[in-house]
């Protein structure tokens, strides 16, 4: 069975007393999906790279985002299936949480929007859990 790795970020920042997350909205035609759906930042790892330094490529290119700070002891790999060109795949997708200070976000061509939601709001945004 084909396996695949990829890393991203759980992203938030501080508003007053509110904390808000960042989601993106992934359109369904490049990411394998059947329909468009909301989830965070994330991609593969490319040859050679550290987990971490490959989540920060990505926060930076598909969010524009550089001012970025990895909270120490946070990081939670998930596994799930899904199939692609009638294929089972296997992935495990390493998440970090990540700080900014940043509100405005320069989406990558990947990607049609982006919202940044409260945990509750987040939640009930999010299609995969």
């Amino acid at each position: 069975m084909p396996l695949e790795r990829s890393v991203g970020a759980v992203i938030f920042r501080r508003e007053g007393n509110k904390i808000y997350y960042l989601l993106l909205h992934y359109p369904s035609i490049t990411h394998r999906a059947k329909r468009n759906y909301w989830d965070f930042p994330k991609g593969h790892i490319e040859g050679g790279e550290k987990p971490e330094a490959a989540a920060k490529r990505e926060i930076e290119e598909e969010t524009g985002l550089k001012d970025i700070k990895f909270i120490e002891g946070f990081k939670e790999t998930i596994k799930y299936f899904f199939r692609f060109k009638d294929k089972n795949i296997l992935k495990f997708a390493t998440f970090y949480l990540v700080e900014t200070k940043t509100k405005d976000i320069k989406i990558s061509y990947e990607h049609i929007g982006f919202k940044w939601l409260l945990y509750e709001e987040a939640l009930e945004q999010l299609n995969f859990k």
